[in-house]
């Protein structure tokens, strides 16, 4: 191994599935290391993680780094969005982490909108109209179903924020993943008062929100980490945030993001407030704006479609007239959080491929969606769209977008970008530059572009038409429509 050309800093992307860490050259974006270790979600009832895991996770990827990590002048965390963190007063957790995409908090969220001025007035609070995902729904569950567990906490933190501050010793979070909670303003860039006296969360029990650019601490003694004591740690974001950096984007170029969930985005100058809910009017890392919208299903949800059928992932045929909406987890986007999936269109020479292939075009088709309402009306429509996420090398992915945007995709060929992007944050300590404009040196968004071919507007109508005559029914059970 070479040595490096400049100091290193290690980024951090804690997932749902597992946290990797990357050791970086600051000078040239190299990787100089890296490691990975797996995470337990639970199924059932719903979608939780001991938070304790992901620490444990995050010291087995530190010792594969190996000796790099204990030269690192700077680290920082990009963690999984959304997930709630109750910790009692010794900092340990009081139960399991409610994860973004356990649903049970549907009837809050619904109850939550009507309570505090409807759609229109949420996302002028706060940016974004509250679903299951959203954490301000999740303590809302928790203090209905389970009042001991919230009577019990002390602290209530992000994923990203656990690890923060087992590292420093200390509760902070930044303005990008806070505004995913639901109870941060977007207008004022404060805890909303209003929303956490309403849903009885004390604000004493929420972490410092550091600003971009500010150090949330220095890393404690011992706890098992490769770090000298004093080594800088940035802020972290929230995984989007953290991806948006890693790619040094630019405002109005499109993102989309292929992973259990998928995602799209682009940074804005303006705060975006979409009462449809549709949008989330997220904050970025910098001081810009991040509005993005998420489906709960994605590439999880194409794979277990494939695993039924016996096929290779790739194994996809053309075909038309079937569509399969794979609402396997429920859904966001559509706001359909009872919804299962569906099979329509279903004939005697139908193909177990053709199938297959209709699942990546029911969770394309919601990415694309909401990717109009997410880029404003001023953009360069015939841009490259950005293709990221562990699904963007897949073949059929690739081409599903392809075909169903009718616009080029570029494939960055950087693969861990949000811990990119949280190691391009650690650089900005180091350097004082823009976390953007690191990734940009390093040249992170570089890789192929696969030129556009003619939209197809056919299977695009069909899926839409199936999803509006069948989203009453999807959710019935539910009782929960609209945002």
């Amino acid at each position: 191994m070479s040595a490096a050309e400049g100091p290193l800093v290690v980024g951090v992307d804690t997932s749902t599935q597992s946290t990797k860490a990357l050791v970086v050259d600051v000078a040239t974006g190299r990787i100089v290391a890296s490691g990975q270790a797996p995470h337990t979600v639970t199924t059932g009832a719903g979608r939780e993680s001991d938070p304790r895991q992901w620490w444990d996770a995050l010291l087995e990827a530190l010792r594969q780094c190996g000796e790099p990590a204990r030269e690192a002048a700077a680290v920082s965390v990009g963690g999984q969005q959304h997930g709630l963190v109750t910790l009692d007063a010794q900092g340990e957790p009081v139960r399991p982490a409610l994860l973004w995409n356990d649903v049970r908090s549907a009837p809050q969220a619904h109850r939550l909108t009507e309570e505090l001025g409807g759609a229109k007035g949420w996302a002028e609070r706060t940016g974004s109209v509250p679903t299951a995902s959203f954490t301000v729904t999740k303590w809302a569950w928790l203090a209905e179903h389970e009042p001991e567990a919230a009577r019990a906490t002390r602290a209530v933190r992000l994923p990203h924020d656990y690890l923060t501050e087992r590292l420093t010793g200390q509760g902070t979070t930044d303005r990008g993943d806070a505004s995913g909670t639901g109870w941060w303003s977007s207008g004022t860039e404060a805890y909303d008062e209003e929303v956490l006296a309403h849903v009885g969360l004390d604000p004493a029990l929420l972490p410092r929100l550091v600003r971009p650019g500010e150090v949330a601490g220095t890393v404690r003694d011992g706890h098992g980490l490769p770090f000298s004591k004093g080594t800088l740690v940035a802020c972290g974001t929230g995984d989007n945030a953290a991806a948006a950096l890693g790619l040094g984007v630019r405002p109005g170029v499109p993102v989309m993001s292929l992973g259990t969930s998928g995602t799209v985005y682009a940074v804005s100058r303006r705060r975006t407030a979409d009462p449809t809910g549709t949008v989330a009017g997220f904050a970025d890392a910098r001081g810009d704006w991040l509005p993005l919208a998420c489906t709960l299903n994605c590439t999880l949800a194409v794979d277990r479609v494939a695993a039924l059928l016996h096929l290779d992932r790739e194994a996809v045929e053309p075909g038309r007239g079937v569509t399969l909406l794979p609402y396997l987890d429920g859904e966001r986007t559509p706001n359909l959080p009872g919804a299962s999936g569906l099979l329509h269109g279903l004939r005697h020479d139908t193909t177990g491929g053709q199938l297959l292939q209709a699942a990546y075009d029911g969770a394309v088709h919601a990415l694309l969606g909401a990717l109009d309402l997410v880029l404003e009306e001023d953009a360069d429509r015939s841009a490259p769209l950005l293709l990221i996420g562990g699904g963007a090398r897949g073949t059929a992915w690739q081409e599903t977008v392809r075909r169903l945007s009718g616009r080029p995709v570029q494939v960055p060929e950087a693969k861990e970008l949000v811990a990119l992007g949280a190691a391009a944050q650690a650089a900005g300590l180091l350097t004082g530059e823009d976390p953007a404009a690191v990734a940009r040196r390093w040249n992170t968004a570089a890789g192929p572009v696969l030129e556009a071919v003619e939209r197809d507007e056919e299977t695009l109508a069909r899926i839409s038409g199936v999803l509006s005559d069948a989203a009453p029914l999807l959710d019935r059970d539910h009782g929960v429509q609209g945002g």
